[in-house]
């Protein structure tokens, strides 16, 4: 028999120290066989689906029964949930009233073939949103929002609310997100797991395996971003700010993106930016390979997220815990990850952007320093015993 195991709380004992571990311990055997189903719309291709995967194994360990389901749909209806998501963003939307036909639709299908008897049920995002109004409601339904809710388009969270409106609570990453409606809102900032292959520490050996499989050269100090190819995380802004920090540094851009299965878009974005690709530009699309993320964030002298909304910025949280400098957009979640000037830098602009780049690889103490400064702030708020145990609050209240 193969010697499987999960990470458990006791595994975070020596990075938050035995007294979290204990405290979660406590309060995790008061709500000993409580059922939870998280409902949300990819199993893998972006933050979300990584948060529910690891926190769902956590809860398990500690006794709760929480489960993880992931809504069907059309590639039509992922379309229009993707333009929702942008939407709730502050983009534009044409919500006809044939796209809300074909939203509501498929959610009505999916509650359908899903049956639930559940203590808690958490509805991550827009997508599976209206889940809520096809089940006799027996228990809390918590909304999480994961989206940068500051600047919602009017139309769309007008039609929105009339689900918000009867869950029991609304989870946001940041107090800016903050909207007019009818449930109490909690603010709940993402976190990551330090033991999954994408942050645990590897090798040089593994790292320059990595590298080399991918025919990346490292004869040269490395940029990098990863995110998925998406117009809120601006790739093409970041080539721009690349080649205005070329005129004055050498180093080589690397660009990794993945395709989510609930976001259409991808693909385009992709494939507008192959027109950027040279010796100095590498563009990848194996987002997917996390053992690559990793070498990546580990091995750059700078990340990048330029992102213009970001509910919060895992791969922001991600590179700061392997000691990498971050220079992210002042924006979302971002803002507090990154102390400007302490442990990376906050940019608003492409020249900004390519400046701090200038000076992050001219100075490798800086470099070293701000790391230093970054993974410590990851340790003390970012890791997911923190995160759970803010659920275990919230069950407790509720």
């Amino acid at each position: 028999m193969a010697n499987y195991r999960i990470t458990c709380v006791e595994d975070y004992e020596p990075l938050v120290g035995a007294e979290v571990v204990r405290r979660i311990r406590d309060k995790a055997a008061k709500l000993k066989g409580l059922r939870i189903a998280n409902f949300n719309s990819t199993y893998y291709g972006g933050g979300v689906a990584e948060i529910i995967s690891s926190l769902t194994l956590l809860m398990n360990s500690l006794g709760l029964r929480a489960e993880w389901r992931v809504i069907q749909g059309s590639p039509d209806f992922f379309s229009i949930t993707k333009k929702m998501h942008n939407a709730l963003q502050g983009g534009g939307i044409d919500l006809s009233k044939i796209k809300k036909e074909i939203f509501e639709q498929v959610i009505y299908e999916n509650s359908v073939r899903n049956f639930l008897d559940h203590d808690f049920i958490i509805v991550h995002d827009p997508q599976p949103l209206p889940l809520i109004e096809h089940y006799e409601k027996k228990c809390p339904w918590l909304w999480r929002c994961h989206l940068d809710l500051s600047r919602p388009d009017a139309e769309t969270w007008k039609y929105l609310r009339r689900w918000i409106d009867n869950y029991d609570a609304v989870i946001l990453s940041c107090k800016e997100f903050a909207q007019e409606m009818k449930p109490p809102q909690r603010v709940m900032m993402p976190a990551i797991n330090p033991f999954t292959i994408k942050n645990r520490q590897l090798s040089d050996r593994e790292i320059n395996e990595r590298l080399a499989h991918y025919e990346i050269p490292v004869d040269l100090p490395l940029v990098v971003q990863i995110s998925r190819f998406d117009p809120w995380k601006d790739p093409k802004g970041v080539v721009e700010a690349f080649k205005l920090a070329r005129k004055q540094i050498d180093a080589r851009l690397v660009l990794l993106g993945n395709f989510a299965t609930d976001d259409p878009e991808g693909e385009e974005i992709f494939h507008s930016l192959c027109a950027c690709r040279d010796d100095r530009i590498l563009i990848l699309t194996s987002g997917d390979d996390t053992a690559l993320v990793n070498a990546l964030q580990t091995r750059a002298a700078v990340v990048l997220q330029k992102s213009l909304r970001e509910g919060f910025g895992l791969t922001v949280a991600e590179a700061m815990w392997k000691g990498t400098p971050v220079i992210g957009g002042n924006v979302g979640g971002i803002r507090y990850q990154i102390d400007d000037g302490v442990n990376g830098f906050l940019v608003s602009s492409i020249e900004e952007t390519a400046g701090r780049m200038v000076e992050l690889i001219n100075d490798k103490e800086l470099r070293h320093g701000m790391g230093r400064k970054a993974r410590e702030m990851v340790r003390k708020n970012f890791l997911l015993t923190r995160y759970l145990e803010q659920y275990l609050d919230l069950f407790a209240d509720l």
